[in-house]
């Protein structure tokens, strides 16, 4: 698998402290690489992949990098969800906030 420089979206900052204001245990994942989500999350019992997204970048920029499909489609065999969140309100969204 190739492997994509580690890099945050500009609107990570504000989606952490958004999930963290609401309760939940962050933890930054972006530096992991090999199409590992940007977050995990427990809230409530639940543990929760999320991928961020920046809505302010390119269509082309805002697409799963190859590694990130797979990764997903490698979840989604197990029945875990990756959620894609492109702001605050989307990431409390999966809270179900």
């Amino acid at each position: 698998m190739k492997r994509y420089s580690a890099r945050s979206d500009e609107n990570q900052p504000a989606i952490v402290a958004a999930l963290r204001k609401a309760g939940a245990f962050v933890r930054v994942c972006s530096d992991v690489g090999r199409g590992f989500p940007d977050l995990f999350v427990a809230h409530q019992g639940r543990a929760l992949l999320i991928e961020i997204k920046n809505p302010a970048k390119p269509i082309a920029d805002q697409r799963l990098k190859p590694d990130q499909v797979e990764f997903h489609a490698q979840c989604a065999m197990h029945g875990v969800t990756v959620h894609v969140v492109y702001s605050p309100d989307g990431a409390l969204a999966v809270l179900g906030l």
